[in-house]
């Protein structure tokens, strides 16, 4: 017994160099404590666990106020501002920078205790943890409080499906958003940077992330897994472009642009003007790819919402002894003519070409030319003769949204010329149904315009020189009726446009959103949503 009772006393003559070393670390014990908090509730009664609280509220409060969120911009690529690296990175709440690890040897650690920055989020989010979570450095304890929502929400937006429910209809029209500067917005038809000549590629963004079938498929997406870090980027960018609670009416392209940059090989560059059409194919094919699409129809969403068929009838050219001198070569009945059929995702439009003299009285008029004449190319009856083919075409299948290109740009070895001719269009009505074969009954042929891309440029330049302009004509939430509205969008310039305006631009790229069967009503329309 008695040497029972004194070992408690040499235990305890050990125990203060202990102690005195934990001392030390208070701040380490304290952040175990709160690791542990959850435990410790358990076992604790109610009037323990309110004592506990007041302490850890002061203490998650001490450094809120010195967050500034209108320096906080999470649109460009999260890599540490001093090793360069995308691994384990922090973001400064207080600056806005960027830095790799909280540790007493990362940067984040460096930066807290020299520029008296405390407050640092983590900028990588995970399936288990959707909300990145928030550190105050350096004593490295978390800290949640619900005055830091807006930010996570920011850095990562996420979406429901009542959320995104009326992004297409008039209702999104009258719930503006506000920035911090109390300026308010439209999600979805918000300014995107032009970081030096990528507008290009932002009036191409800005089209597809207006596509409803689209824009829902990836708001809703949630990739955390072995996606392409094109693919989660392109959903990031979409998710921010109709974020409701941004610090500000503006997104930059950046992250997303940076990683085409890479997949592309440094094919599409920032610095570099390019032709739309040509990256716009780059990306649907790429994303096709990326979302697990193979040759088969509708095997992504991509070719579910933009691929159609295409017939084409080849026949060989042949000269003959009574064809007169101005006669052009048109298919003989008695050859044989191949005919295939393949798929298309976007429709290649010819363009007439422009009078080569004008006299004084007409020099300044501007060449123009209806919609329905330069679409007969695909009625099955015109010919184009190209390396001693005929060639005619015709639609087999209309897809939901059919994308036309006109081709205003030619190449020659010695310079590029552009077509300044004028396509008339009507924005709503348009009837694709001599282009296309016998199509099902509950398919309507009829389409209305959803977007419109239009090129400028000085007198004599193209669009490989630096005074050249691409813009993106938006038809806002559904159209429809005498409420319709139209915005223009040219990088971080955002304005409502005037409808009877819009066709008087140099129309390079047009989508045309199928409309649902008149026949049908309501029932076909919510058939032919299933069905696509």
């Amino acid at each position: 017994m008695p040497s029972t009772t004194r070992s408690p006393p040499d235990d305890e003559g050990e125990r203060p160099s202990k102690r005195t070393k934990v001392s030390s670390e208070e701040k380490d014990v304290e952040s175990m404590i709160q690791q542990t908090n959850d435990e410790d509730e358990e076992e604790e009664d109610a009037e323990d666990d309110t004592s506990h609280q007041p302490p850890e509220s002061r203490a998650s409060d001490l450094y809120l106020d010195t967050i500034n969120r209108a320096v906080l911009d999470f649109d460009f690529e999260k890599v540490c501002s001093v090793s360069l690296t995308n691994i384990n990175i922090y973001g400064c709440l207080v600056c806005g920078k960027y830095f790799q690890g909280r540790g007493r040897s990362s940067y984040a650690y460096s930066h807290s205790i020299h520029e008296d920055h405390h407050v640092f989020i983590n900028l990588q989010t995970t399936q288990a943890n959707p909300r990145p979570p928030v550190y105050v450095l350096p004593d490295g304890y978390p800290v949640s409080d619900p005055s830091l929502d807006d930010i996570s929400f920011v850095l990562a937006p996420s979406f429901s499906s009542n959320s995104i429910a009326n992004l297409s209809s008039p209702a999104h029209l009258t719930k503006p958003s506000y920035d911090l500067t109390n300026k308010p917005y439209l999600p979805g038809y918000v300014g995107l940077n032009n970081i030096k000549r990528n507008d290009h590629m932002n009036v191409i963004v800005h089209s597809l992330l207006h596509i409803p079938p689209l824009r829902d498929y990836l708001l809703l997406s949630n990739f955390r897994g072995k996606e392409s870090e094109l693919l989660k980027r392109f959903a990031g960018l979409a998710k921010k472009l109709w974020n409701p609670r941004l610090f500000k009416s503006q997104v930059s392209p950046h992250e997303f642009l940076q990683e085409v940059n890479r997949a592309s090989a440094g094919k599409f560059r920032l610095e570099q003007q390019g032709d739309p059409v040509e990256f716009l194919g780059w990306l649907l094919n790429r994303l096709h790819k990326d979302t697990g699409g193979t040759k088969r129809p509708k095997s992504s969403i991509i070719f579910t919402t933009f691929q159609g068929q295409l017939r084409v009838e080849n026949q060989q050219v042949l000269l003959r002894s009574d064809a007169g001198e101005n006669e052009k070569p048109r298919f003989d009945i008695a050859r044989d003519i191949t005919s295939t059929v393949s798929p298309f995702l976007f429709l290649a439009v010819d363009l007439p070409p422009p009078p080569l003299f004008q006299d004084a009285v007409e020099k300044n008029i501007i060449p123009q030319v209806n919609i329905h004449s330069v679409l007969a190319k695909y009625d099955g009856r015109t010919t184009q003769e190209s390396a001693g083919q005929l060639r005619r075409y015709k639609c087999q299948r209309l897809p939901r949204y059919i994308i036309l290109h006109f081709k205003r740009f030619t190449k020659n070895a010695f310079v590029e010329e552009k077509n300044p001719t004028i396509v008339n269009f009507p924005l709503r009505g348009l009837d694709f149904r001599e282009y296309v074969d016998a199509s099902p009954s509950n398919e309507s042929t009829v389409y209305d315009l959803i977007a419109n891309v239009t090129h400028e440029s000085v007198a004599g330049t193209t669009r490989d020189k630096e005074h050249t302009v691409w813009k993106a004509h938006l038809r806002a939430a559904g159209g429809g009726g005498e409420g319709e509205k139209w915005f223009m969008i040219q990088d971080l310039i955002v304005e409502e446009a005037r409808k009877e305006m819009i066709f008087l631009g140099e129309t390079v790229l047009q989508i045309w959103e199928q409309r649902p069967n008149e026949l049908k009503g309501s029932t076909g329309a919510k058939k032919m949503d299933v069905d696509n």
